[in-house]
């Protein structure tokens, strides 16, 4: 039987510690709610999360909730929950369906979409107010170019978004952790990482976006931490405004 209960390393607790004060991700008595994808991201979102509701003088309550693609096998996310004493609920949703019926361009846009509306009208209805979604350093980054490249605009998601039809408040507390860390610590931890039941998973344009910002990164190492310090410091007075 594994051991659910190690905690999480000290150099990811102040990554997330940072992002968590940085933007006041969570405050006393916030219901959290965290996507649980069973992907490495999500996972140890969830295990950190649950290691800061035990150790921060913050109080406040933590579940998880999985919307269930076709062909996914949330057994392992069950018995991870249950071990941990963290509230699990699962919603199936023919997402993969949808996308085929409607012949979506951008699948993996659409299924973000879908599956965030889903749970945060889920947590709207069930009490949460926050709903931490495990985007990491890397997927900032390579939103941002993603938005360069096919919109022309300098922006990626924000660490923390309101949603106002819902009234629930989204928090990305790995936004400054780096995917390489996350990967090393699902495997420390053991994590019950369950296969992607995606059909489209490493042919989207975020799998290519990913693989031009490796090739950048051969040239500019800290290429991650100007772009993500350039989103920090955006101003009107450096755009280039149209003057009426």
């Amino acid at each position: 039987m594994k051991n659910f209960n190690v905690p999480l390393c000290n150099a990811l607790r102040r990554k997330i510690g940072k992002a968590l004060a940085n933007w006041h991700m969570i405050n006393e008595g916030d219901k959290v709610l965290v996507g649980l994808s069973g992907g490495k991201d999500s996972l140890v979102l969830l295990h950190a999360l649950n290691d800061f509701s035990k150790r921060s003088p913050v109080k406040f309550s933590l579940s998880a909730f999985t919307v269930k693609l076709t062909g996914m096998n949330t057994e392992p996310l069950e018995d991870y929950c249950e071990k941990k004493n963290i509230d699990y609920k699962i919603i199936e949703h023919p997402i993969i369906e949808i996308i085929n019926i409607r012949n979506e361009k951008s699948p993996c846009s659409f299924c973000a979409n879908m599956r965030r509306g889903i749970i945060s009208s889920w947590a709207s209805e069930n009490g949460f107010n926050k709903l931490a979604l495990g985007h990491s350093l890397d997927d900032s980054v390579e939103t941002f170019f993603m938005n360069l490249f096919h919109t022309g605009r300098a922006k990626s998601f924000m660490p923390v978004a309101h949603m106002s039809r819902t009234n629930v408040t989204v928090i990305r507390p790995l936004v400054l952790s780096s995917e390489a860390a996350i990967i090393d610590e699902a495997k420390r931890l053991e994590l019950p990482v369950i296969p992607s039941a995606c059909p489209f998973a490493g042919h989207t344009q975020r799998q290519k976006t990913r693989e031009f910002v490796y090739e950048l990164q051969k040239n500019v190492p800290d290429i991650q931490g100007k772009i993500i310090h350039a989103l920090e410091n955006l101003s009107t007075s450096e755009s280039w405004q149209i003057l009426e």
